[in-house]
């Protein structure tokens, strides 16, 4: 008789531990269709950017204002009006996070390049005196080209969550940030057609109306793209992160690239070239996913092994010991906590949410404001219609730099753990008063340095601020429904916007009554430093309020990001 076979069992940490054992084999290059299916899923990325990067139109509305103001020969106050009604489209965009719901992304997306082209459409036959509009309808127009922005804004949002989950705070932060420069891009734009020393400002309105709806054309391919078809496995989340360092290090390139204009350099003096290759800097991109697969073949073929063996996590037990302890805790309680998926309901309910959106309100909306007067105030100090499109470049510039910056917690976690991105928000926020402060005190020797130093200091901050809501706003009351969450937080643009605007435009027109004014194309204009200088007192404390209120929002919503680090784990 043959003896019995003897029957051996494995347990599960003795497979574990064979299959450590086991020498790391080779990274295989990636077959051609699949590097197609993964290109095509960064296009989507890259199409995402040139939506941010040609439909930020508010930003340069500085630029034609002063142009505006005297076509219509209307006063200050109802020149910031005119930004308030641009403003208050947004407190309607929350539409557009029930229109994704319902709607085709597409659909969404060619619906604002409509509202677009018909708001800005609308204005520009204004000023080119083609038709004349009573002013209640010019009104109606800035805010439908208001609730355009938003739309495009929640298309972007909802095209980096669903096709880069794991990396989705990455992905929004990069993003959002190209929405800074569109101010640039628009004024390389004009000075290319019309040239550098053209006075007339009605060529911005007509660009604002008809690029929009050009690249919603060339984005509607990657749009297109179904995420469960490209969807990659999880083993190529550090492929992605290593792709968003290039993304950022050519968004860096891109942003001190578009401060030519103030170099003097011979491509700066050049602005068709100069137009031209910032276009091919938002068109590299689409090189890059290529450029990773050329060095991961190479990188697979000059593989070799380094050991037989595989590192050891020892605290993967504790890890996974913390983990199921809080998966008890979190299954006792039915409470929605920070973190969670929060209804309209919910989230008005959260004292965070109001310290969140009083910080919002005195920081980043209030470097909204300044930019839409940032014309008028450097027509106070003297300053000529170049000098303020150059000034208007420089914030946009640097408001591209500040959201850059905002990915900062993404890339330093492991290294400063204890700062979370609400932390970095606060930090973020420290510019805006000091730069309002200068303003107010500067001294009449050094005023255009002081100036330019101010605009790119409010720059900075504001644009952190618009990028890191997105992400905050997804990380504290859920990824989910941050369509509709983020666009109930930038309700506060409007508010801000009139409430800062109606105090700026009085304090401009009581001075320019008491004398300190002149006349150009028959539109009075107040002349000095005091035609502001109440506003910069105000809005530098009302900063310091956000600040403060920021640092408490840091104190309470520590323990969240250490739940989410937990279960990232």
């Amino acid at each position: 008789m043959k003896p019995p076979k003897t029957l051996t069992t494995t347990t599960a940490e003795e497979e574990e531990t064979t299959m450590r054992k086991q020498p790391p084999s080779p990274p295989k290059p990636p077959r051609v269709n699949s590097m197609l299916q993964w290109w095509r899923r960064w296009t989507v990325l890259v199409a995402a950017i040139w939506i941010q990067a040609f439909t930020g139109t508010n930003f340069d509305f500085s630029a034609y204002s002063s142009d505006m103001k005297s076509s219509m020969g209307v006063s200050q106050s109802r020149l910031n009006y005119m930004a308030v009604a641009s403003d208050l489209g947004k407190a309607l965009g929350w539409s557009s996070g029930f229109a994704i719901a319902y709607f085709p992304v597409s659909g969404v997306l060619f619906a604002a390049a409509a509202m677009g082209l018909v708001g800005y459409g609308v204005q520009w036959l204004s000023i080119a005196d083609v038709i004349d509009l009573p002013y209640s309808l010019v009104l109606v127009c800035c805010s439908l080209a208001g609730l355009s922005i938003c739309w495009f804004n929640t298309v972007s949002f909802i095209l980096c969550i669903r096709h880069f989950k794991a990396n989705h705070s990455l992905a929004l932060s990069l993003v959002v940030s190209f929405n800074g420069i569109s101010a640039a891009l628009y004024t390389l734009g004009h000075e290319a057609i019309s040239g550098k020393s053209s006075a007339s400002s009605d060529i911005y309105l007509l660009l604002n109306s008809l690029i929009p709806l050009i690249v919603s054309v060339l984005a509607l391919w990657p749009v297109l793209t179904n995420p469960n078809s490209s969807e990659t496995d999880t083993t190529r989340t550090h492929d992605e992160t290593r792709i968003f360092v290039v993304f950022n290090v050519l968004a860096l390139v891109t942003c001190f690239y578009l401060l030519l204009p103030s170099s003097g350099t011979y491509l700066a003096s050049s602005p068709r070239w100069h137009f031209l290759g910032a276009i091919f800097l938002l068109l590299f991109p689409l090189c890059v996913p290529f450029l990773d697969y050329i060095h991961r073949a190479l990188e697979s073929c000059f593989h070799h092994h380094s050991s037989g063996y595989a590192a050891v996590n020892i605290e993967e037990p504790k890890i996974l010991k913390i983990k199921s302890q809080k998966s008890n805790a979190e299954e006792e309680s039915d409470q929605v906590r920070l973190g969670d998926e929060h209804s309209l309901g919910m989230l008005v309910r959260k004292l965070e949410f109001w310290l969140y959106y009083v910080a919002y309100f005195c920081g980043g909306t209030i470097g909204l404001v300044y930019s839409n007067n940032l014309g008028q105030i450097a027509q106070s100090l003297g300053q000529s219609s170049s000098n303020a499109k150059s000034l208007v470049t420089l914030f946009s510039a640097f408001s591209f730099l500040g959201r850059l910056l905002s990915s900062a917690p993404d890339f330093t976690r492991k290294k400063l753990k204890y700062l979370t991105r609400t932390g970095w928000f606060t930090i973020s926020l420290l510019p805006t008063p000091l730069a309002f402060f200068i303003l107010a005190y500067s001294p009449k020797t050094n005023q255009t340095a002081l100036l330019e130093v101010a605009t790119a200091l409010i720059g900075l901050s504001s644009g952190f601020v618009f990028a890191a809501a997105v992400s905050i706003t997804s990380e504290l009351f859920g990824r989910n429904s941050v369509g509709v969450n983020q666009n109930i937080l930038i309700t506060n643009i409007p508010i801000g916007s009139l409430f800062y605007g109606y105090m700026a435009g009085s304090v401009y027109d009581t001075n320019a009554s008491l004398g300190r004014k002149s006349v150009v194309a028959d539109s009075v204009v107040c002349v000095g430093r005091k035609c502001y200088f109440v506003t910069f007192l105000f809005w530098g404390c009302l900063s310091v309020l956000g600040f403060v209120c920021s640092l408490f929002l840091f104190i309470r919503t520590r323990p969240v990001y250490h739940r989410l680090k937990l279960n990232r784990m």
